[in-house]
């Protein structure tokens, strides 16, 4: 029961419940009719043959012959078998009935005159049998009356209860399905909210409710979500500022280095080898505080006013021809489909992704663009040694650089170009992900809404 579902366990449970409940109720529902009716069958045959029974003695004391039909008669009245003996002598009547088929100590204990009655079957039919002794005339009276129509009342009976019961506990399974769904809502609600926040809305809230079991519980989600969504705001803002303060310090920084770029013949070779590094270092660090500036308005800016109908096919070469790192043969156009989008956006997603291609893949060796099922795509694939799958998700997270293995120690940038780009295709009510590519590398997927031209 524990390795089963939450929902399976209370199926199972109501279910359990319902069949106990049934059954308790089928049983005792048995017992008091099958006991009811058989004390009644049982009554009316015990009168029925002691009747008979003076009968047959009056006859007998009368001694006035026609005894054998008599008995003739009986069994055919009662539709029964009856059996006189009378001093080893057997007289019957109806349907033929062989003592030795009777239990013994039934016979036994009339013959010994005691009047018994008994249930039980003869040739495979159930009958109750009524044994009487006849004391003034010496003589024992047997008479054996089928039940066969309380026999089918009975297996009637039983089949209904137990279809009863089964329905039964179908019913609770049902009744437990419905009970957890109803039970389960708020959980569903809260999974499915809590969903969309890790996608990135932060603005997801749980609806109010009037339940009074719920309002702590979605009260505090709620103030939750909202703390974290201002923390969040804080942050980007801070980084904003930072990134933006950083700007004008470090443009005087590159102004200083280009200045001593162009005297570097001047430079002693050591001097020169520091001015390098520092160079390489000053320009990791523009790309930085460029990516921050942009992720820090991208998590502030939802405007879509800058949306327009876009030929991505048009927007991939234009693109690809100004980034410049795309070999021949590496582009294939499957389709020209058409997208609402901001183009500047897009344009920095097909760089990034370019960009990542040739610091982090080893290389392209296809930029392509189809159409898919109603959506437009870019696919990205490299040259290197592709993603491992339980990273496949991490790589997009900002400040995520690889494995240091697979990392380009020379300009191994701030890990923040993914980062923009999901952030960018998410604007766009689109996704984007990595898979392994047919073949080796990896293949960075760009999946965006198509519309019609």
């Amino acid at each position: 029961m524990r390795r089963l579902p939450l929902r399976a366990r209370v199926m199972v449970a109501f279910s359990l419940v319902s069949l106990l409940a049934a059954g308790t109720l089928a049983l005792a529902t048995w017992h008091l009719s099958t006991g009811y009716m058989l004390g009644q069958r049982e009554r009316s045959a015990v009168r029925q043959a002691t009747g008979n029974a003076r009968l047959v003695e009056s006859v007998m004391r009368r001694d006035s012959g026609g005894l054998d039909e008599l008995m003739t008669g009986l069994g055919a009245e009662v539709e029964s078998a009856v059996l006189l003996v009378d001093d080893g002598v057997r007289i019957s009547g109806g349907n033929m009935v062989d003592p030795t088929r009777l239990p013994t100590g039934f016979l036994d204990m009339v013959r010994a005159g005691t009047p018994a009655h008994q249930r039980t079957v003869v040739d495979g039919v159930p009958v109750m049998a009524v044994g009487l002794p006849l004391l003034d005339q010496a003589a024992t009276y047997v008479e054996v009356s089928p039940m066969r129509e309380l026999d089918r009342t009975f297996r009637f009976l039983s089949w209904i209860l137990l279809g009863g019961t089964v329905a039964s506990g179908l019913a609770g399974a049902l009744l437990g399905r419905w009970a957890t769904l109803h039970a389960l809502r708020p959980l569903r609600r809260l999974t499915d909210t809590a969903a969309v926040a890790a996608a990135g809305d932060l603005s997801a809230r749980l609806p109010p409710t009037r339940d009074p079991d719920l309002i702590p519980f979605t009260t505090a989600f709620n103030g939750t979500a909202e703390r974290l969504q201002q923390r969040v705001a804080r942050d980007t803002q801070f980084a904003g500022d930072v990134s933006h303060e950083l700007r004008s310090p470090l443009t005087t920084m590159l102004n200083a280095m280009a200045i001593l770029q162009r005297r570097s013949d001047e430079l002693p070779a050591s001097t020169r080898e520091a001015v390098d590094l520092l160079d390489t270092d000053l320009r990791r660090f523009r790309r930085m505080v460029d990516d921050l500036l942009e992720i820090s308005r991208g998590d502030q800016d939802t405007d879509r006013s800058t949306f327009e109908l876009v030929d991505l096919a048009t927007l991939v070469l234009a693109t690809a021809e100004q980034h410049g790192s795309v070999p021949a043969g590496a582009l294939e156009i499957a389709g020209r489909p058409w997208v609402l989008a901001d183009r500047r956006r897009l344009e920095r997603v097909l760089a990034n992704l370019l960009d990542n291609a040739a610091r982090h893949g080893k290389g392209l060796v296809r930029l392509g663009v189809l159409a898919v099922d109603g959506h437009a795509r870019i696919e990205v694939d490299d040259a290197g040694p592709g993603v491992a799958a339980e990273s496949r998700e991490q790589v997009f997270e900002r400040f995520a650089r690889g494995s240091p293995a697979h990392r380009d120690t020379s300009d191994s940038g701030a890990g923040l170009g993914l980062a923009l780009v999901v952030q960018h295709v998410r604007l766009h009510d689109g996704r984007a992900w990595v898979e392994a590519r047919p073949g080796g590398g990896a293949r960075f997927v760009v999946e965006l809404p198509e519309v019609s031209e």
